[in-house]
């Protein structure tokens, strides 16, 4: 640049307002304010030091405002216990929401139900009373800690527990007409040839007994002359007809849908309101509502001091907060307080309320926003929080006491009939019917009836003469299919059904022959069911590929695999459960899963809904007896409990 240039630039500077002026330095005057040549650095350092501070302490505020509905700094903020001016109605659980959550009235009755039935001991038939235990209830419409740590849902591995038992013991159902009091034995015997009756007859017993049977001339004051059975409630009409008794818990002019369908939403906030109908145990009611021994104990220290007592009296009220837990799939009590009902007053008191911070313990706070307790119990329905048909047969059974292996029983019998990975409806129940314990604590399961829907699915015992004892349907067939719909560990994920569908590598419409179920390589994959081997190897499309044939112009195909099993040969026999190769991503795939297909005389059937045949059936020689059995045990299921109740939520 020469000077001229120089010159120029230095004109076109001044006339913007630039000038020559001294360098910026650090030597001001003490005590004064830097001046426009003069900088301080205790004036910048502060400066920076604020703008940190304010840089961190909004982070911190976003940090734990957008953290959820699991963080909590105290249970004060973090609960929002406040009183409001009036209280609220029973569905606004929460003091801000974005919808009203419908309420359904959950039923959960464990009772003990009487019965004169007849049993044949040692060749003499003997007449006693039998107490049965019966339980109706809604499914679970919420996964706690009650179910953490049940097995993963595995078709398969439930093959073992639908095989028939041996029975010990013929477990009677027979029900006799009449009420009696303790034991009567019966004993048949031939009449003796000393004690035949007359040949002839007197006139006056002939026109008696025509009084007696003629039409219409039987009147209530004869009824000392004649052998009817007394006229009263204790004597039950038996029928094979199938009466609609089951409990269900509706929710009333309410649509559970959710807001939105997108994948892998998070569990939400639901509330729990439990009226206790005799004297309890908290510690046996907190552990039947889904909290650990560990939550139990510190919530027994928190209250020592507030609330000594470690039973709850009858009409006590229990009001459970539930959100979700950081390191499982489950719900976790946030918030639990107790309420005594006052019988004189008809109000209920506050007694207690803890809650849980984000530490992880359990601390007393204030009592939460007032509500009007329901006669009936009710809890929140979050369509996020809705578990598995699986998952709420577990959460059922164990909070209703059942033995693991009893539960585990009821799944695998409808493991092949139902998509047990399909989520609940609110109001979905089950009914199961069993024997009293015995002096180890056993039950035999006598019945279950599983409502989903509108559908209603009855699963009967029946002991064949060989001793060997399963359940059948009404019709008499058994609860499994002879195909497993889902054969892999786990079950895998539903990614594609059947049906037209644009393919996802060629974009052309066509349709899709099975159903894709997407696990993790080298998941064991099984055969359906029994058949032989047709093809091993590597087909065109599908890669890795396995088709076996069954009876009855069934056929089953198995695609993508990664491998195939050494012994999965063509021509070879195999067995339902038995691995026939692994998961993989083999031929046209985009992730690996297992692309399973059903054939039925050559054509391509939907294998997540096509009606299949059961595995057995009962013989035409026992169908007479099943049919008195279902008869006397929807008798049972009909009838009033006894006047003792074993147990209520």
């Amino acid at each position: 640049m020469n000077a001229q240039q120089r010159n120029r630039h230095a004109a076109l500077l001044k006339a913007t307002g630039y000038e020559d002026g001294p360098a910026l330095t650090v030597q001001s005057t003490d005590g004064d304010i830097p001046h426009g040549r003069e900088l301080s650095i205790s004036w910048l350092t502060g400066t920076v030091m604020t703008g940190l501070t304010s840089v961190l302490l909004m982070g911190a505020a976003l940090f734990v405002s957008f953290q959820g509905q699991d963080t909590f700094s105290t249970a004060y903020e973090a609960l929002q216990i406040a009183n409001p001016p009036k209280p609220l109605s029973p569905t606004n659980l929460l003091i801000k929401t974005n919808r009203v959550r419908p309420v359904a009235k959950p039923k959960s009755e464990l009772e003990t139900i009487e019965a004169t039935i007849k049993e044949t001991v040692d060749g003499r038939d003997i007449i006693k009373k039998q107490p049965f235990s019966r339980l109706r209830a809604t499914l679970a419409t919420a996964a706690t800690s009650l179910s953490d740590d049940v097995p993963a849902y595995d078709p398969v591995s439930l093959i073992a527990s639908t095989q028939p038992l041996d029975a010990d013991s013929n477990v009677s159902t027979d029900i006799y007409g009449a009420e009696v009091e303790g034991e009567v034995s019966i004993k048949l015997a031939s009449l003796p040839l000393t004690q035949v009756p007359p040949r002839a007859i007197s006139d006056q017993v002939a026109a008696d007994f025509v009084r007696t049977t003629v039409e219409g001339a039987y009147v209530e004051a004869d009824s000392t002359a004649l052998a009817y059975a007394p006229t009263d409630a204790t004597i039950h009409e038996l029928s094979a007809t199938p009466t609609d008794a089951m409990i269900t818990g509706v929710a009333e002019n309410v649509t559970a849908v959710p807001k939105t369908t997108l994948p892998g939403q998070g569990l939400g906030r639901t509330e729990r309101l439990l009226t206790l109908r005799e004297p309890s145990s908290l510690e046996e009611t907190l552990k039947k509502n889904g909290f650990t021994p560990d939550m139990i104990a510190m919530i027994n220290g928190t209250l020592r001091n507030v609330y000594p007592s470690t039973n709850l009296p009858a009409g006590a009220r229990l009001r459970i907060l539930f959100g979700p837990s950081r390191s499982s799939e489950s719900l976790i009590p946030y918030r639990m307080s107790i309420y005594i009902h006052d019988n004189a007053t008809n109000k209920d008191r506050h007694a207690a309320t803890v809650a849980l911070t984000d530490r992880g313990q359990y601390v007393l706070a204030t009592e939460p926003p007032q509500i009007t307790f329901p006669d009936e119990d009710t809890e929140e329905i979050n369509v996020a929080n809705l578990p598995s048909i699986y998952r709420s047969i577990w959460e059922t059974g164990r909070k209703h006491d059942l033995d693991d292996d009893t539960i585990k029983r009821i799944v695998a019998m409808y493991a092949y009939d139902l998509d047990l990975n399909k989520k609940i409806s609110a109001g979905d129940s089950i009914e199961i019917l069993q024997t009293p314990p015995d002096a180890n604590g056993h039950q035999d399961l006598l019945y279950v009836g599983l409502r989903l829907g509108t559908t209603l699915k009855e699963l009967f015992r029946f002991r064949t003469d060989d001793g060997k004892v399963d359940f059948f349907d009404p019709s008499g067939e058994s609860g499994k299919r002879f195909l497993n719909r889902r054969p892999l560990q786990g079950g895998g994920v539903v990614r594609s059904s059947f049906g037209w569908r644009v393919h996802p590598i060629f974009h052309k419409r066509i349709l899709h022959t099975g159903v894709d179920l997407a696990s993790k390589t080298g998941t064991p994959i099984y055969a359906a069911g029994d058949g032989v081997v047709e093809k091993a190897g590597w087909t065109n499309g599908y890669g890795r590929y396995v088709m076996i044939k069954h009876v009855n112009g069934f056929e089953t195909g198995y695609g993508h695999m990664s491998r195939i099993a050494d012994t999965t040969t063509p021509g070879s026999y195999v067995r339902q459960g038995q691995i026939i190769g692994y998961v993989g991503s083999t031929g046209n795939s985009t992730g690996p899963h297992l692309h399973f297909e059903i054939l039925i005389n050559g054509n391509f059937v939907d294998p997540l809904s096509v009606k299949l045949p059961r595995d057995k059936s009962l013989p035409a020689q026992y169908q007479q007896q099943f049919a008195q059995t279902v008869a006397q045990i929807r008798d049972l299921m009909t009838r009033d409990a006894a006047p003792i109740t074993v147990a209520s939520n």
